[in-house]
C-alpha cells in the first residue's frame, strides 16, 4: 500500500478541534453554569436546578468529546511522524484512521443537534400497515433495527408495550431509547418505511411489498409544565398476554391511558406493579401531549404531520429492497446504502447524517414516490 505521509486531513487545523467544537466558548459556558449551581437557592427549586444540571452534563460531554478528538488526532500525527522516520506503522494507521473518521462523523452529527428537545430520550412507536402477517413481520424487523442501533450507540432501551402478531411479527410496539441526543438523532426516522422482498410466508415465493410506520417523540421530564386534568383521562387496566418473553407478564397490572380531548393513548405492561405501569404510561402521555402541542405551534411547517400519511404507496420516507436487488434508500435525502443487511442490523449512521445535514442546509423535502421495482 502506498502511503502519503502528509498530515492527515482530520488533523488539519485541529490543534483545538475548532472545526467541530469551540472549546473556549464551551469552557466559558460551563464556568457560568458552575457559578449558578454554586448558589444554594438554586437547589430549592427543581425547575431551576435540573435544567442547569442537564446543561452542565451536555457541556461536559462536549468538552470530553473535544479532548478525545484531540487525543486521537495527536496519535495519528505521531504515527505519521514515525512513518516519516522509517518506522512500520501501516497496521496502526489502517486501524486508527477509519476509527478517527467514524468518531469525527458522529461528533459532527452532534453539532447539528441544536433543538430544544434534541438532547432528550426518544420514545419510538412502530405500527404495521395493511397486509397482515407480512407487515407485522416487517414492523418487528424495524423494531429490532432500532434496538440494535441503540445497542451500537451504547444507549439503554426499554420495551413499554408490545402486541404480538397473530402468526408472526407485531401489531404494535412502543419502546424508549435512553441516551444523550437520542431524540435528536432519531427524529428523522418518523414516517413510513417500505420493504420489498421474497415473502417467507408465501409458499409460491412471490415478491411482496410491506409498509410500517415509525413515530418518534421526545421523553419529557417532570420539569416541563404539561397540565393533565384527571377528568380528561380514562385509565383502563387489563391482563397482559402474548407469546411470552421478558417484556410480558401475566398479572392484572397492565395499564392503558386515554387522553379524551385529544384521543392520545399510551400503555405499559412490562412491570409487574400496576402502580409502576401507570407511572410509566403517564410519563409517556406527558411526552405525547408535549409533542401534540408542539405540532400545533409548528403547523406552518407541518414537519411532523407531513410524515403521518397513510401507511402505503407514495407516503414512504425510506425503501429497503431485498429483491431483485439489494439497497436501502432514503427518499428525502437520496442517501443510498447497498449493504441493506447492515442497515437492518442497526447501522443507521448514513441516514441520520444525511437527514441532519439536509435539515441544516435548508430543510427536508417531502418524501417522493419510490422508484418502481421491476
Amino acid at each position: 500500500m502506498n502511503w502519503s505521509f502528509a498530515t492527515p486531513r482530520f488533523a488539519t487545523g485541529c490543534a483545538s478541534c475548532g472545526s467541530i467544537f469551540d472549546a473556549p466558548r464551551l469552557k466559558r459556558e460551563l464556568a457560568d453554569i458552575e457559578t449558578k449551581i454554586s448558589d444554594p437557592t438554586v437547589w430549592a427549586d427543581a425547575s431551576r436546578s435540573q435544567p442547569l444540571m442537564r446543561e452542565r452534563k451536555r457541556l461536559e460531554t462536549l468538552l470530553a468529546d473535544d479532548s478525545e478528538l484531540a487525543r486521537r488526532t495527536d496519535d495519528i500525527e505521531a504515527y505519521f511522524e514515525l512513518a516519516r522516520e522509517g518506522e512500520a506503522v501501516e497496521p496502526e494507521l489502517q486501524r486508527e484512521l477509519p476509527a478517527l473518521e467514524t468518531f469525527a462523523e458522529k461528533l459532527e452529527s452532534k453539532t447539528m443537534l441544536s433543538g430544544e428537545m434534541d438532547p432528550m430520550n426518544a420514545i419510538v412507536t412502530v405500527h404495521p400497515g395493511a397486509g397482515g402477517t407480512e407487515s407485522q413481520d416487517w414492523a418487528e424487523m424495524l423494531m429490532r433495527m432500532y434496538l440494535r442501533w441503540a445497542e451500537r450507540e451504547g444507549f439503554k432501551t426499554e420495551i413499554n408495550e408490545i402486541q404480538d402478531g397473530d402468526e408472526a411479527g407485531i401489531k404494535s410496539a412502543t419502546f424508549t431509547i435512553s441516551g444523550d441526543f437520542a431524540f435528536g438523532l432519531l427524529s428523522g426516522e418518523t414516517g413510513v418505511h417500505r420493504l420489498v422482498r421474497i415473502s417467507p410466508f408465501d409458499s409460491a415465493k412471490r415478491r411482496h411489498t410491506s409498509f410500517a410506520s415509525v413515530f418518534v417523540s421526545p421523553e419529557i421530564d417532570d420539569t416541563i409544565n404539561i397540565e393533565i386534568r384527571s377528568e380528561d383521562l380514562r385509565i383502563d387496566t387489563y391482563r397482559s398476554g402474548g407469546k411470552g418473553g421478558q417484556h410480558v407478564n401475566t398479572t392484572d397490572s397492565a395499564v392503558r391511558i386515554t387522553h379524551i380531548p385529544t384521543g392520545l393513548v399510551t400503555g405499559c405492561q412490562n412491570e409487574r406493579s400496576q402502580h409502576k405501569n401507570k407511572e410509566r404510561a403517564m410519563k409517556m402521555m406527558r411526552s405525547k401531549l408535549y409533542e401534540y402541542e408542539l405540532d400545533k405551534k409548528k403547523a406552518a411547517t407541518k414537519k411532523i404531520e407531513d410524515s403521518k400519511l397513510d401507511i402505503g404507496f407514495g407516503s414512504q420516507i425510506r425503501s429497503y429492497v431485498l429483491q431483485p436487488y439489494r439497497m436501502a434508500k432514503d427518499l428525502r435525502t437520496r442517501v443510498e446504502v447497498g449493504d441493506v443487511d447492515r442497515v437492518l442490523d442497526g447501522d443507521l449512521e448514513p441516514f441520520i447524517r444525511g437527514y441532519l445535514k439536509m435539515k441544516r442546509e435548508g430543510g427536508i423535502p417531502a418524501p417522493v414516490e419510490a422508484d418502481d421495482v421491476a
